[in-house]
């Protein structure tokens, strides 16, 4: 992989890193020598296989576990990874889930909030606790994982979600304005179809159906997904991006 110079010995916190695109955007930061946060809420295992295996590989990882829907938990989550890892310097809001797919007209109050409060409040309650560290390090880069379901308002009963990623992209576009002047540059990465746990229960015919509406002609990868990731964290290849969408969905979806 190409040494990135300005990422090793970075402070990172990557939230919902225990599988898929978390998973991986943490081994690939720990391999440009970043010391890496890997959030988990309920995948013991999993988070605790990421964390190995960047040891082995003679990285820095710690293990920092919360349930961000639970009020007070992000706060919480931000201020114990900076602990662990002696500051803060960049934040991935990676933490999010469909929940479960449901008919607009099926929606009801309680199973709107488990959607919103992950992938919406979570990210707004993460930023703000993380900001004033951020600041203390003289900036940094918040990077939000967003969704082409919040570009196209997503398929069949994932309208919910898609509408909470949508919040997200304008959110992004919010924080790169506000915080611009103290040295904080904030983007999304919104990925496609990519084959994680997040699509364990997709049936296989939607699935086929989607790939084959990818230009690329394939359903995506976490790893596909690391170079956007990377590119934003570094000043030094992206130092002048802010508030921008990079969307990694093979040409299915082309704003």
């Amino acid at each position: 992989m190409l040494r990135i110079g300005d990422l090793a010995n970075r402070a990172i916190l990557i939230t919902g890193a225990s599988s898929g695109i978390g998973a991986a955007v943490s081994r690939a930061f720990a391999e440009q020598g970043a010391r890496v946060a890997v959030h988990w809420s309920a995948n013991a295992a999993g988070a605790e296989q990421v964390a190995q295996d960047i040891r082995v590989s003679g990285g820095f990882a710690q293990l920092v576990r919360g349930d961000l829907t639970v009020a007070g938990e992000a706060k919480r989550v931000v201020a114990d990874s900076a602990e662990l890892l002696g500051g803060l310097d960049i934040l991935i809001n990676n933490a999010g889930s469909l929940v479960s797919r449901r008919p607009f007209l099926d929606t009801d109050d309680a199973w709107m909030d488990s959607v919103f409060d992950l992938n919406a409040r979570a990210v707004v309650q993460t930023c703000q606790a993380a900001i004033p560290l951020l600041e203390r390090r003289g900036g940094g880069a918040i990077i939000n994982v967003g969704s082409i379901a919040g570009l196209d308002g997503g398929g069949s009963g994932a309208g919910i979600y898609g509408a909470a990623k949508a919040f997200v992209h304008n959110l992004t576009r919010h924080l790169a304005r506000d915080f611009a002047a103290r040295n904080i540059r904030v983007n999304t990465v919104s990925p496609g179809v990519v084959d994680t746990p997040f699509h364990h229960a997709t049936p296989r015919e939607r699935m086929e159906a989607m790939r084959k509406s990818v230009c690329m002609g394939r359903i995506g990868t976490p790893a596909d997904c690391v170079g956007a990731f990377l590119f934003l964290a570094s000043n030094e290849l992206s130092g002048y991006i802010t508030g921008q969408n990079i969307h990694v969905n093979g040409g299915q979806v082309m704003p």
